[in-house]
């Protein structure tokens, strides 16, 4: 019989939300700011997902932990590790990594195991292995997604731990450690390149002289793309502009203001100049920000109305060309707009571009692949030629850094790694350095192309400066990238290296590997024809450096496991592609898995996935199909929340979190079958005491449903199959029924551990919320609970007037209420009065008012019942659509542990005032 781990039992699951959310905000020092991938995991929800993945829950080891109460603390104790684990400023704690370290040596017993990532994508996964101690083995068919793995976690601990070589900077320090003396060299080098290209790019990027006539450095040049205007009478060269603000900023506010001029040089005798507006009072108003949205433009010279056809059918045959509409830079402080220069113009666009730039065709995808619809169809095209010739400069100069790493000193290896985090900064540069990069106003600076997951047609755009010092520079990059080391406190040798491979996860030997994975979810992302994007300057740039890695023209695509209808001649074929692909990886691990350990797989989920009644996602069955199917008992299912904001759904109806996270055992090849009775009989016996222990971890009531659906499912598939009375076979979705069913009964059975008044409060609630009932309803409920409406109204549960009955709301309740006076307190008025508190004043108070509630010599609050409460009103709230209530609740248990910390925190005693009281003028 296996051990079961602490996250096939209970997560802190609000503490680790909490921060993977948060993380998304850091990005100075984040590994994932050294390369561009899609949908990562947070390294948070990463590294305790590994760590309770290897720990033993201690129910699981009952000689050490004979009774509930020692279980419920040692489970504490490994709770607090990990929400110490898990806040991002404790990644290079190196007292907090031994720690966790040392309880994975303990569990594993002494032989903590390596762990794969099949599905590798950005590396989040292996790094955490890493970071904890494991040998984190990787692959991923896509070779940029092996290079960013390589990068993160192959590389450091190779080259770590040494001074750096670039002649003087290691005698500006003594002792280098961990990667310190690696990012030195990537900064120093990359320095280097940047002197280099100005030398050799500075006639691209002239200055420009501002009103004042000082000479200033360019921070962007903003353009526009445009057609001939489709009206024969007019026939201009028309702006498609989306908006004419340049920028936003409060009392800098500065836009594009377009005219008509004539012009004899063009065949229609006249064309759009621009000029420079400020403020808001003559700015753009929203019904003419602009010439061009969704269906179509309008001409700013005849007003004709341009239809989007005429605009595609313009690009396929290359008539799209492009104009400057203003220049931004470098004031007093300040951004400062001047108009476009006809010599800045004839500039840009008279550059040559060299033969031996970037190659290859952008595929066919029209739902991500915008571009090419409008005749970008090559990598090139997606570049003003100053871009090219900029990028192919600087990937020019990665193999000329590599060439100087050797000769100043350093071994193959080391300038192999030195030069690999260079390539992949030219990559970023060109995410921030082509004509497919938005002007946001607001921030004044060019937006990145893969603001989201997509190649996107963009009408105006925004030419960074790459040689200067502001966002999308060379600089700025470079400075991103070796910070991204920061948390990387790995000496050489320190943290064992596992292979890094190129390899489908269908092929590549999975024996004696403990598995957690993020894979794909069926045509989410295109991550091949995306990744191509970048790969075409990595393989310029590395390609002598990573030979076998970098072989292929474009990334390889026929056998990625995506539900692409191009690739697969439609939807149903495309589906029928990635299920199958899904299942036989999972087969394949089954027959080699261990017992020891569960498996761990991150589930994408797409909110828009439910049938018409939104009763279900399909896709979610399907996935827990599959791994019923394959052989695999899933063991537990903990939903993840990485935004910040807290989305309420109908949890009542299996509504997901941003992903979901499963535990998976091999089962049995013995399991026989149940019947339908058996499996409830079972559910109704296991479940209780799984829903406590998750309460236990302190999770948010609206996760509970989705993570119930974990020991649930364990029951469910711990069977080879749970037949219905006809014969046939219960389906997920039946099963997925079931277990909401139990969950709405235990919760409901746990009315009977809270006082009489609470219990009414609760089955009144259940009625009514805080509206209105009836006297005589109330009263037959009150006498049936051992209390009576008139003593609740005394004591300010609830108002009785006319013959109506209603609660008192959180909001409603006095301010002067004192716990210790109060002769019949109960659980119900403890959790109103913490909400009230809360909401109004903070955690602090709260906590305060808890204590005083707790210190009470009667025990007529109990902290347990009270959160367990709110759990119950939560339910009930979400399930009538009382969102207001549903948040306070919630809100309410996600806070519980620093309440509770508060609450029994000793407080200093308070001194008389008058001992202490004195005017200024005694000192």
């Amino acid at each position: 019989m296996h051990k079961r781990k602490l996250i096939e039992v209970a997560l802190p699951l609000e503490a680790i939300n909490r921060e993977s959310a948060r993380e998304k905000s850091i990005r100075h020092g984040h590994p994932s700011t050294l390369h561009l991938w899609w949908a990562r995991r947070p390294l948070a929800a990463a590294r305790a997902v590994l760590f309770a993945q290897l720990i033993d829950d201690p129910s699981s080891r009952p000689d050490e932990f004979p009774t509930e109460d020692l279980q419920r603390q040692e489970r504490e104790r490994l709770h607090s590790i990990i929400e110490r684990l898990v806040v991002w400023e404790n990644v290079s704690d190196a007292g907090l990594l031994a720690e966790a370290r040392a309880e994975i040596v303990r569990a594993t017993g002494g032989n903590p195991p390596p762990v794969l990532d099949p599905f590798a994508g950005g590396g989040t996964i292996p790094l955490e292995a890493q970071r904890l101690g494991l040998q984190a083995h990787a692959s991923d068919l896509n070779p940029v997604a092996v290079l960013i793995n390589k990068a993160l976690v192959e590389m450091p601990p190779l080259v770590g731990g040494r001074a750096p070589v670039f002649p003087g900077v290691a005698d500006s320090r003594m002792g280098w450690s961990g990667t310190d003396g690696l990012a030195a060299d990537v900064r120093a080098y990359g320095d280097w390149m940047l002197e280099q290209a100005r030398s050799r790019l500075s006639d691209l990027y002239p200055t420009a002289v501002t009103s004042d006539g000082r000479s200033a450095r360019v921070i962007a040049w903003i353009w526009t793309r445009t057609v001939s205007c489709p009206n024969p009478a007019c026939a201009i060269d028309l702006p498609l502009v989306r908006s004419w603000w340049l920028g936003k900023k409060k009392g800098k506010e500065a836009y594009a203001v377009p005219s008509v001029v004539s012009d004899p040089t063009h065949p229609s005798g006249k064309r759009v100049a621009f000029s420079i507006g400020h403020g808001l009072a003559g700015g753009p108003k929203a019904a003419t920000d602009g010439t061009v949205g969704r269906t179509g433009a309008t001409c700013v010279a005849c007003q004709s109305s341009v239809p989007l056809s005429y605009i595609r059918d313009q690009g396929r045959a290359r008539q799209i060309g492009q104009q400057l509409m203003a220049i931004c830079v470098e004031g007093n402080r300040r951004r400062e707009y001047l108009p476009p220069t006809e010599d800045q113009e004839r500039l840009a666009l008279g550059v040559v571009v060299p033969d031996d730039t970037i190659s290859g065709s952008l595929g066919f995808y029209p739902r991500d692949l915008k571009a090419p619809t409008y005749g970008l169809t090559e990598f090139a095209d997606l570049f003003t030629k100053r871009q090219l010739v900029t990028l192919t400069t600087f990937s020019d100069l990665v193999v000329e850094a590599r060439q100087r790493v050797v000769a100043d000193g350093g071994t193959e290896e080391y300038a192999d790694a030195v030069s690999t985090y260079l390539g992949m900064t030219v990559s970023r540069l060109a995410d921030l350095g082509n004509a497919l990069c938005r002007w946001e106003p607001n921030a004044e600076c060019p937006r990145q192309l893969f603001a989201r997951q997509a190649i996107p047609m963009v009408w105006d755009f925004g030419e960074g400066n790459p040689l200067g010092e502001s966002s999308g520079s060379w600089k700025v990059l470079l400075d991103g990238a070796a910070r991204a080391f920061k948390s990387q406190a790995f000496s050489r040798g320190d943290v064992p290296a596992g292979p890094i491979a190129q390899a489908s996860a269908l092929d590549r030997p999975l024996d004696g590997l403990v598995i957690s994975t993020d894979p794909p979810y069926y045509d989410n992302i295109g991550y091949s024809d995306l990744s191509d994007f970048f790969y075409v300057w990595l393989r310029r740039s590395l390609r002598t450096i990573h030979p076998e890695l970098l072989s292929t023209l474009l990334v390889p695509k026929a056998e990625e496991l995506v539900a692409n209808p191009y690739r697969h001649d439609g939807n149903g074929n495309a589906k029928d592609f990635f299920e199958q692909g899904f299942r036989r990886v999972f087969e394949r691990a089954r027959e080699v898995a261990s017992t020891e350990f569960p498996i761990t797989v991150y589930y994408a989920f797409k909110q828009s996935e439910s049938d018409e009644t939104g009763e279900a996602s399909t896709g979610w069955e399907t996935l827990l199909e599959g791994m019923i199917r394959s052989g695999w008992e899933i063991t537990s299912t903990w939903p993840l929340r990485t935004e910040t904001s807290s989305r309420m759904t109908a949890q009542g109806q299996n509504a997901l979190a941003s992903s979901i996270v499963l535990s998976l055992r091999p089962r049995s090849r013995d399991a026989g079958s149940m019947d339908r009775r058996g499996f409830v009989a079972a559910l109704a016996a296991e479940l209780p005491d799984a829903l406590r222990k998750l309460q236990q971890g302190q999770i948010a009531p609206v996760d509970l449903p989705q993570a119930a659906i974990g020991p649930g499912m364990a029951v469910f598939s711990r069977y080879s199959a749970v037949l219905e009375p006809d014969g046939s076979k219960m389906t997920v979705r039946t099963a997925l029924a079931r277990i909401n069913e139990i969950l709405d009964q235990v919760l409901n059975e746990q009315e009977g551990d809270f006082d009489s008044t609470s219990r009414f409060a609760i089955a009144w609630y259940r009625q009514h919320g805080y509206g209105v009932g009836k006297f005589g309803d109330a009263d037959n409920l009150a006498r049936a609970r051992n209390t009576s409406v008139e003593v609740m109204d005394r004591d300010e549960i609830l108002t009785s007037r006319a013959g109506n009955v209603q609660l008192i709301k959180p909001a409603d309740l006095s301010w002067d209420y004192d716990v210790f006076k109060d002769d019949h307190t109960s659980n119900w008025e403890a959790l109103h009065h913490l909400v009230k508190t809360l909401e109004r004043d903070g955690i602090a108070p709260a906590g305060d008012f808890l204590q005083a509630a707790l210190s009470r010599t009667d025990g007529a609050v109990d902290a347990d019942l009270v959160k367990e409460l709110a759990h119950l009103l939560f339910r009930i709230a979400e399930g009538n659509g009382w969102t207001k209530d549903a948040l306070s609740f919630n809100t309410l248990v996600t806070t519980w542990p620093e309440i509770l910390e508060v609450a029994r925190s000793v407080k200093k005693p308070t001194a008389q005032q008058g001992a202490f009281d004195f005017d200024e003028g005694d000192e």
